[in-house]
This record gives C-alpha cells, sequence and structure tokens, in this order.
C-alpha cells in the first residue's frame, strides 16, 4: 500500500519504526550495517533500540562503457573487498577486462578514501556466520543494494535482512532472491522518489555523517562484551519449588545445580560457578530442592532420596520447556547435593550427559554408584582430606566413564583464591567434552517468492461465524471420512465456535456420526452420556477439572455440547451423534470405569482387576513419579497387571459386549487408556519425542476403535491442535525430533478419505497460563514474525477467509505456501516474552494440511467455573 508524501518526518523516525518491525522478528545477534550517507541516521537508530553493533558498507558501482549509469560491476567494501560483476552487462556492453580492472582501480581509490572519512582505523564487523541487517533510506532501482548483499553472501553471512523504509515492490521481489528477508515499511506499487516518503530529505554532508556513527559507536559497548544472558525465574512443578533458568545466546547444554545441605539456589558459590558456565555457553538452572516448610527440618536437607525426586523432577520440567527441551542436561552437585545427583543420574540414564561434584559427598549415593552411567567427574579440594577418601571410596565404586580431579591448596568450600576458579575450569572442561552438541535443524530453504495479490486472489473470504453460509464453504470436504479441524491455540472462540459451526454442517448435511476431541476419554463420556440422552454415571471428580480447565470448561463449547444434544433429541438411539476423547492422562478415572463396569458385568473379574490396579494406587494422585519409579527398579513395575486387565476384558468381549455393547466398548476402551498411559508415563523419563509419539499414537488408536464399534458408515469429526493435526512430516515435529502425530497416521492410513484443516490468527487475546498448573490468564497475542506465515495471511487483508490447499483444488495457493516458514503454535502454555524460541516452529502449511482457515484477530474463550458456587449443582457437564 502507498502512503502519502509526508509519511516519514525524518530519517531517524522512519529507523525508530523499522527497529520496531525488526525487534518482533527475535534476530539472533544482529549486526547492523549503513549504506552511507543515506541509510545511516536510519541505521543508526535501528542499532540503538535493537542494541546491536553498528557498521557502514561501501559500495562503488563501476559503469558500463559509454552507460555510466548502468552497472557493470561494482565494490563492496570491508572486512575483505568484493568485486561483483553483472555478467550480463559485460557480455551485452563489449566491456573487457582491463576496462573493468581501469574502473576497479578508479573506484577502489575513491572507496579507499571514504573509508578513511568514515571508518578510520576502527576495526570492522566480521559477518561470517551471523545474522546481517542491511539498512538504507530506501532504494529505487537496488543495484546498490543487491551488490552489497551478494558480497557479504560471500563473506559468510550466515542470514541476511534487508531493512528499508520504503522501496518498490518490483525491487523488492528482486531482492528477495538474495536476502533471507526483506523487511520494507512501505512497499510502493506507484514509486515516484524515496524522498517524496519524508518531509525532511536533505542531503546529508559527510560531517554529519561522521557524527552520527561516533555518537552511535560512543555507545556500543566494547566488541568483545559477551553476549547478553536472559535469566528469568521459574517454578519448578509439581511443587512449585522457585528457581532461576540463565540461558545465553546458543546454549550446548543446560547445568542443573543441586546444592549442597548448608545452602540455597541463592548460594554464593554455585552463582559464580553458574555465572562461568554461563560465559562458556551453558544454559543453568539453581533452583531450592526443598520448600520452605521442608527446610524447616534440617533432616530434610539430608534425604538424599527425596533431593534426587526434586532433581529428576526439575529433568522432567527442562523437557516440558520448548526453548530448552532438546538440550542435553547435566547435573552439578555439591556437598550431599552430589549424592543426590548421582542417584537422580542413576534413575535417569542416558537422559542424563554427565555429573559434576564439587566438595561432594557421592558416597552418600550408596548403592546407585553402580548403576550411574553418565560419565561423572568428582572434584575435590587438596586439604579437604576426609572427604577425599569419601570420593575414592566412591570413584571406586562407580563403572561409568569417571575421573577425580583434586585442587590444590583449596579446603571444602573452596574459599581459597582462585581455588573455585580453578573449579570451574575442571567443570568447563569436563561439561564441553560430554555435552553432545544440541540438535540443531537444517536452516530451512528460503521462502517460495510470493505474489500477495495472488494468494489474496485465492484466499476465499467467509462470513461471520454465525452467519449460515460460514459453515456452507466447507461442504467440498462432505464426502470424506474423517475430518480434522485444528486451532493454533487451545484458548480462541473463534476456533471453537467455527469448529462447531462446520461440525454442525458436517452432521446435518453430510452424515458425521461422532466427534472426537482432545480430551480425556472418561471425561468426554460424561459429555456423550448427556448428548446421547443416557443416563448419568458418578465421577469421583467432576469432568474436566484437571488443568487446564478452560480448554473444556468454556462457553463456547457448552453452546456446541446443547446444540448436539438438541440435534440428537428426536433421534433413535442408534442415530444419535456422539462425542468421545482420545487423550490419556486422566488414568485413575479410567481405572474408576473399568471397575465401575466390571462390578456390574462380573464381580469376581471385578475383585481380580482391583488388585492389579492396585499397583498403580500409590502413584494415584502423581501418575508422572509412577514413571520414576518404574524407572528406578529398572523395569515396567506394573504393566504386565494393567495390560493383563485389557487382555481379559477382550477374551470376554463376546460374552460382556452381548449385555451391553456400548458400556463394554467404553470400558475396554478405559482399559486401553489405563495401559497406554502407563507407557506413556514411562516414557516421559527417555525424552520428549518418545512420550509424544506413544501419546498421538493412543489417539490415532482410539479413533480407529471409534470408527470399528461405529460401523462401516461411521464419519467422525476431530477436535483438536494444529500441532497434532497437521501432518507432522512436514513441520520441525518430524524433520528435526522425530515426532509424528494423529494427522500423519490418519493421512497415511486413510488417503484421501481424511481432510486436515488447519486454523490460524494474527493478532487478539487468549485464554493461557505462563506456567503449567497456574492460573488462566487472558493474554495479548504478539503481531506476528514478518518471517511467519501468519505474517501473510495477515497480508492478505480480510478478516477471515479459507484456503483450499489441495492440489487438486488451489494449485496457485498451494505453490505459493511451499515454500518453508515459521508457524506458531500457543498451547495451554504462551510466553510472549520468548514467542520465538517456544511457539514458533519451521512448516510447509501447504504439505501440511488440505486446508487453513484464518481469523486475522480472535478473542479468547469464555471460561467457565470447575466448581459450583456454595449452595448450587455442579452443572457442568449437565448434573453430573
Amino acid at each position: 500500500m502507498d502512503h502519502g508524501a509526508s509519511t516519514f518526518k525524518d530519517r531517524a523516525e522512519a529507523g525508530r519504526d523499522l527497529a520496531r518491525r525488526l525487534a518482533e522478528m527475535d534476530l539472533d545477534r544482529p549486526q547492523i550495517y549503513a549504506l552511507p550517507r543515506g541509510g545511516v541516521p536510519v541505521a543508526a537508530e535501528v542499532a540503538r533500540e535493537l542494541g546491536a553493533p553498528l557498521d557502514v558498507l561501501l559500495v562503488r558501482k563501476i559503469g558500463a562503457p559509454g552507460n555510466p549509469e548502468v552497472a557493470l560491476g561494482a565494490i563492496v567494501e570491508g572486512v575483505d573487498a568484493q568485486v561483483v560483476i553483472n555478467e550480463d552487462v559485460m557480455r551485452m556492453s563489449g566491456a573487457d577486462m582491463d576496462f573493468l580492472e581501469r574502473g576497479y582501480a578508479e573506484q577502489l581509490s575513491e572507496l579507499d578514501r571514504r573509508k578513511k572519512v568514515y571508518v578510520g582505523d576502527r576495526a570492522r564487523l566480521d559477518p561470517s556466520g551471523r545474522t546481517v541487517v542491511v539498512v538504507d533510506d530506501g532504494l529505487a532501482t537496488g543495484a546498490t543494494m543487491k551488490a552489497a548483499l551478494t558480497a557479504l553472501r560471500r563473506q559468510g553471512a550466515a542470514r541476511i535482512v534487508v531493512a528499508l523504509p520504503v522501496a518498490p515492490v518490483s525491487a523488492l521481489e528482486e531482492l528477495s532472491e538474495i536476502a533471507d528477508d526483506t523487511v520494507c515499511l512501505i512497499p510502493s506499487t506507484a514509486f515516484r522518489g524515496v524522498g517524496a516518503f519524508f518531509r525532511d530529505f536533505h542531503q546529508l554532508s559527510d560531517d554529519e555523517t561522521v557524527r552520527l556513527l561516533r555518537a552511535r559507536w560512543e555507545a556500543e559497548p566494547p566488541r568483545d562484551a559477551p553476549d547478553p544472558v536472559q535469566v528469568r525465574q521459574v517454578q519448578i512443578p509439581p511443587l512449585g519449588l522457585k528457581g532461576e533458568l540463565s540461558l545465553p545466546a546458543r546454549p550446548t547444554g543446560i547445568v542443573i545445580f543441586a546444592h549442597g545441605s548448608g545452602s540455597s539456589r541463592l548460594s554464593p558459590r554455585n552463582r559464580h560457578v553458574a555465572s562461568k558456565l554461563n560465559a562458556a555457553g551453558f544454559a543453568t538452572l539453581l533452583f531450592d530442592l526443598l520448600t520452605p516448610e521442608e527446610g524447616q527440618d534440617r533432616r530434610n536437607v539430608f534425604d538424599i532420596p527425596l533431593l534426587a525426586e526434586r532433581l529428576v523432577e526439575a529433568t522432567m520440567w527442562v523437557a516440558s520447556e520448548p526453548d530448552i527441551a532438546d538440550l542435553p542436561v547435566g547435573l552439578f552437585g555439591a556437598s550431599t547435593g552430589a549424592g543426590a545427583a548421582l542417584v537422580a543420574a542413576a534413575e535417569m540414564k542416558t537422559r542424563i550427559a554427565c555429573v559434576v561434584s564439587r566438595g561432594g559427598r557421592p558416597d552418600l549415593a550408596g548403592m546407585s554408584l553402580p548403576y550411574v552411567t553418565a560419565p561423572t567427574v568428582l572434584i575435590v579440594g587438596g586439604l579437604d582430606t576426609e572427604v577425599i577418601a569419601l570420593n575414592q571410596q566412591a570413584l571406586a565404586a562407580l563403572r561409568c566413564e569417571k575421573a577425580l580431579r583434586i585442587v590444590p591448596g583449596a579446603g571444602h568450600l573452596f574459599e581459597e583464591p582462585g581455588t573455585l576458579d580453578t573449579v570451574v575450569e575442571h567443570a568447563v572442561d569436563w561439561l564441553g567434552r560430554h555435552f553432545s552438541p544440541a540438535k540443531t535443524p537444517p536452516a530451512p530453504p528460503r521462502p517460495a517468492t510470493l505474489d500477495r495479490a495472488g494468494l489474496s486472489d485465492v484466499a476465499e473470504p467467509l462470513p461471520e461465524i454465525d452467519d449460515p453460509a460460514f459453515a456452507d464453504s466447507f461442504d467440498r470436504f462432505g464426502s470424506r471420512r474423517i475430518v480434522l479441524l485444528g486451532e493454533c491455540s487451545h484458548g480462541t472462540s473463534e476456533f471453537y465456535r467455527a469448529r462447531a459451526a462446520i461440525t454442525r454442517r458436517l452432521i446435518e448435511q453430510h452424515g458425521f456420526t461422532a466427534v472426537a476431541a482432545e480430551a480425556d476419554w472418561p471425561d468426554a463420556a460424561a459429555i456423550d452420556r448427556d448428548v446421547r440422552q443416557l443416563p448419568p454415571r458418578a465421577m469421583h471428580t467432576p469432568a474436566f477439572a484437571r488443568f487446564p480447565t478452560w480448554m473444556w470448561r468454556n462457553a463456547e463449547f457448552e453452546d456446541f455440547v446443547k446444540s448436539l444434544r438438541a440435534h440428537n433429541a428426536h433421534l433413535p438411539e442408534d442415530r444419535r451423534v456422539g462425542f468421545h476423547g482420545l487423550d490419556l492422562y486422566n488414568m485413575n478415572a479410567s481405572i474408576a470405569a473399568v471397575l465401575d463396569y466390571l462390578d456390574r458385568v462380573d464381580p469376581a473379574a471385578a475383585k481380580v482387576a482391583r488388585k492389579r490396579y492396585g499397583c498403580l494406587s500409590p502413584w494415584s494422585r502423581e501418575p508422572a513419579a509412577y514413571g520414576r519409579a518404574a524407572l528406578t527398579h529398572g523395569f515396567a513395575i506394573c504393566e504386565g497387571a494393567v495390560n493383563t486387565i485389557l487382555v481379559d476384558l477382550l477374551k470376554r468381549e463376546l460374552d460382556y459386549a452381548t449385555r451391553d455393547g456400548d458400556r463394554f466398548f467404553d470400558a475396554a476402551q478405559n482399559a486401553r487408556l489405563v495401559a497406554n498411559a502407563e507407557r506413556y508415563y514411562r516414557a516421559m523419563y527417555y525424552g520428549s519425542h518418545v512420550s509424544w509419539n506413544l501419546r498421538d499414537s493412543h489417539m490415532f488408536e482410539t479413533l480407529k476403535q471409534i470408527l470399528e464399534h461405529g460401523g462401516p458408515d461411521t464419519k467422525v469429526v476431530i477436535w483438536a491442535h494444529n500441532s497434532h493435526i497437521g501432518d507432522a512430516r512436514f513441520t520441525d515435529m518430524g524433520q528435526s525430533r522425530g515426532e509424528l502425530n494423529i494427522g500423519q497416521l490418519t493421512r497415511e492410513a486413510f488417503g484421501d478419505d481424511a481432510a486436515l484443516i488447519g486454523f490460524g490468527t494474527a493478532t487478539g487475546t487468549v485464554a493461557a497460563a505462563s506456567e503449567w498448573d497456574t492460573p488462566m490468564q487472558v493474554m495479548q497475542i504478539r503481531r506476528p514474525r514478518p518471517d511467519s506465515y501468519e505474517a501473510l495471511c495477515h497480508d492478505v487483508g480480510h478478516e477471515r477467509f479459507l484456503l483450499d490447499l489441495r492440489q487438486g483444488g488451489k494449485a496457485r495457493a498451494h505453490a505459493a505456501l511451499r515454500g518453508t516458514r515459521l508457524e506458531r503454535y500457543i498451547g495451554v502454555i504462551y510466553r510472549p516474552e520468548t514467542e520465538r524460541s517456544s511457539h514458533y516452529s519451521a512448516a510447509t502449511l501447504a504439505d501440511q494440511f488440505d486446508a487453513y482457515v484464518w481469523f486475522d484477530r480472535t478473542k479468547s474463550v469464555t471460561p467457565l467455573p470447575t466448581t459450583p458456587a456454595p449452595g448450587e449443582d455442579e452443572l457442568y457437564p449437565f448434573g453430573l
């Protein structure tokens, strides 16, 4: 869109506007390059706002013979001067190498003069391996800019971003073939010259340019200053233990500290060590191993199993944090914390990359020592003779790679000058050797050149959700057997309302017979019984009362359930639409449902099952703790018992099912859930991708059971997050982390009988929490990153639209969107301050989905209470 001639007050204002746009991209340690002279005041503001170093990029054009305005080539000055030649112009103009060399010599002399004026003897920035942002006040043809970008690419720049206040659209399209990203505040289709967009566009003098550069350089920190370390306060579940996570740029691993018997997360020695590890490129987590109440009992600081359990919980928390989940984990123990670290390492085996003990008591790990597989170094002060002997005993018991390091002249606390820094040196060496490089996904291919006007042509505007014509647009998927409807967040009103409208249309006009959702089976069964007019069954706790309650206890979903009940009201029982849960978290409710069923049909079998399920009873309140217990024992302590119950149920299927087929189906599915949940909680301790795959495989198995139970005419609508329903093979999930999902499995099994439909938004509000198991908040969604699909869809300019991405449908949209870009995922947790690392992942949208539904601005769901007010009945779901 073009703007009037007075869009910017001056170049400085344009620079501040550009900086705000660039800040949203979360660029990795950017370096700013200005094209003098007009680009310097713009770039100086960008560098100041981003806190990034500034340099100039001097370019001189070599004119063609007889036509000096036509660029035959260019010289770009920098760390190494680069010559860029336009081969086509050289061939057509008849210029030979002698002409080129004369032009090179002339322009190189002028470059040297300008370098002395602008830069003097100042050391230049090296672009190799870095993100570089090239800034000018605008461009016309872009020839000089293209030469600069080509030279930077030759010098090894890892990512090149062009940042401009204004430029013609045609020039931007040419730049996109060289740059990785192009940010332009005003892409003009009726370009009248750069100056037309500034009220003050005076010609800068060399003196003014130099003053701007000197002022910015004087404000910069020294070039050798370390990258800033991001620090955030965290709480470690399930007890909310306070902690401090420190993240340097591009950490190679994370070190979890276990402090000694006389200290806390505020230990000066551990904090000193942690800061040194941060400077060496390691992330650190310092946290309290005990609650304030537990800390009042001195005996707890010597309770090694308890302390080890807290380290295990912290390690599992790390695996759940998107920006650190893939980092190798090391444990750093001091005093009694060393014994706890080794016990935890013995339990978690390959989850722990290495262990460091400082003045520790590894002997307190006792019988766990032979089972430690993580390479372990024991660091002891040379004056701490008693502890040296204890470390030597522990060293003998360890069977892993191991070492003992004695620090001469150091006591137990390493208070002597220089001794703690020697500890750091040993720790850095050990961690560096045993932290395998974090999995870094390959750099995504450059996005396909996108014709935004073309995308706008194929984006089908949608009416308001309440308009019947909204759902009509999805009739094209009515012949499918399975339609998967996504969401890019769990707390957005429009997504629930739109899925409800589409689902009602598919049920009423296309014969869909069931809805399956990313919800726990026993909780969803309460909805199913209500909408199908079946008698309710008692539950120990209300349905959907676990975190995140707002995901299903919200007004939008309640309206859909009411409409489903109304649809079923006048239908015979065998034609009523059911509602089912695909997920496996509510293991306790499933156990209760199986036992309740067996109590009715086979009391003797119920007695046996109750005894077998009793294996899991010690962990009924904290199922995740079962995984740790199974790991400690070295085998799946309850696997056989829970699997036997499922097998026994299936053996008696003919007998049980004849009494009540639906009740048997529900009981059998609950038994499957318990068996898979048992495996899931064990898998959590072997890596996030293992547990993810088990969970989505369970969802797919449940879908197949629903289809089989309903018969060949069964057609199902699925509600789940985009991360579950978009084909994982075309995302970082599948390509870098080895994860699959129900969308991929469904597409592989059912082919064109399945339709995968994603949903997205640009801005608005969302219901989410900042940490797991913390209260819901209504949060503002940040504007999308310029290098994301969300930014592309926002630029289309429609409030709502549908993209048909099927090859045979809208081939133009499919071709335009095939390039890999970032896609935003907001779950029940939303952290705007770390949005790039926590919520964006690379994907190929056109292959991930069959269609994509866009709402440019959205609002949060309306949550419903989890408990009734005094004197009121539980009304959700429906009088349970």
